[in-house]
């Protein structure tokens, strides 16, 4: 039978703290050099800060439908994307719909005031 290796304690020490500092010092420094949000805010110029600090509200709020669409969205047992699919394909047929009432209303309206005034068809 030959002889068992010995053991290599230097390159194992190499690994090991090669690998401590990967695993710790890779976020660590992410962590230090990313801003914080208010740094990234005392750069902006105050036009843009103006623009993002009025508009902030409303991307709020389309982000918070968003999410509370896909919630209910995913309560469908259809994937999410064929039932948004759906849901587009509903909303263009019921805005549609919509231009065509409009259009009959407002050839009724125009009717209405022709025959008002005296003209005739």
């Amino acid at each position: 039978m030959p002889p068992k290796k010995p053991i290599n304690w230097g390159l194992w020490i190499k690994v090991l703290v090669g690998g401590s500092v990967i695993s710790i010092g890779g976020p660590a420094l992410t962590f230090w050099l990313v801003p914080t949000e208010e740094e990234l805010r005392s750069r902006y110029n105050p036009e843009l800060l103006k623009r993002s600090l009025e508009g902030r509200e409303e991307r709020q709020q389309e982000f918070d439908q968003f999410v509370t669409r896909l919630k209910e969205y995913s309560k469908s047992d259809k994937p999410i994307w064929a039932v948004m699919k759906e849901e587009e394909e509903r909303k263009k047929r019921a805005d549609l719909e919509a231009a065509r009432l409009q259009q009959l209303e407002a050839a009724a309206r125009r009717d209405e005031m022709r025959r008002e005034a005296g003209l005739g068809k």
